[in-house]
């Protein structure tokens, strides 16, 4: 990662559990994962495998199958074929082990937005298994992290998006997992509040802790991540490290090499003035 994403020193503590056995394996590895809706093939037989501690981005231009990849990695749908394992774990056949080692912000999944911000954090770790003085305490670092104090009683589904998307990685990281996925997570974000989720997305990865985000913005992806995968039309395009991937290229025009379908402007002389 470059300066630009280093960790702030003034940051809570937010990394995942600490070492053990587990670390042995990929953060995640899926192989042969698909997915048929009807007649269409939304996910076609992809593989990779995420480094534990690595920052990997997932890209690919809309439609690409980046959020059905994800949903089944982490076991929000079940695919028609192919595995995924977290850390070694089968997320399928294990679920309880593999979800509890996964804190997951999926996009545009529905909140329990009639609770409170306090409250959401407080449902959501009780729901993970911790006491109530540990989830208070983790919950008022959170909410002090991702800016969310000044309205303790206001109700999540009163958020704006931006907000949503904050109080959601929260509950992500409140039982403070070894990996984080997330889905197009600075999609409706201020430009500040951008920046605070990356330092902790870096203070995360630096206590020891995998990152694996969705995109279709390649320079954020380029500042941010070591590792990268591009999907296009449901299949893997290319996975490596971020400089192996680009080629000696910037990773946008890259992305594009790889992926095809630019248009010229030709052809549109009824907008020339």
């Amino acid at each position: 990662m470059t300066d630009d994403t280093a960790p702030s020193a003034s940051l809570p503590p937010v990394v995942p559990h600490g070492s053990g056995p587990v670390s042995a394996h990929p953060a995640l590895s899926v192989e042969g994962l698909s997915k048929a809706f009807g007649q269409v093939l939304a996910v076609d037989s992809v593989s990779f495998e995420v480094p534990s501690g690595s920052f990997f981005g997932l890209v690919g231009p809309n439609g690409a199958g980046k959020t059905t990849l994800l949903s089944m990695a982490t076991g929000l749908l079940r695919p028609s074929a192919g595995t995924a394992l977290v850390y070694g774990k089968d997320i399928l056949r294990e679920p309880d082990a593999a979800k509890q080692l996964l804190g997951v912000m999926p996009d545009g999944l529905r909140l329990f937005d009639r609770l409170t911000g306090p409250e959401l954090l407080e449902f959501t770790g009780r729901l993970r298994g911790l006491d109530q003085g540990t989830v208070k305490e983790r919950a008022a670092d959170l909410l002090e992290l991702m800016d969310l104090t000044a309205e303790p009683r206001k109700l999540v589904t009163d958020y704006s998006a931006g907000m949503k998307k904050k109080i959601t990685l929260a509950a992500a990281l409140i039982h403070a997992p070894r990996l984080l996925v997330l889905d197009e997570p600075f999609e409706a974000v201020d430009p500040v509040s951008a920046a605070n989720i990356r330092d902790v997305l870096a203070h995360f990865v630096a206590g020891g802790g995998t990152v694996i985000v969705s995109s279709h913005v390649m320079d954020l992806v380029q500042r941010m991540c070591d590792h990268v995968a591009i999907v296009a039309g449901g299949r893997l395009v290319a996975s490596g490290t971020v400089d192996e991937v680009r080629a000696g290229q910037d990773l946008e025009s890259r992305f594009i090499e790889l992926v095809g379908g630019r248009r010229s402007g030709e052809g549109l002389a009824w907008l020339e003035h």
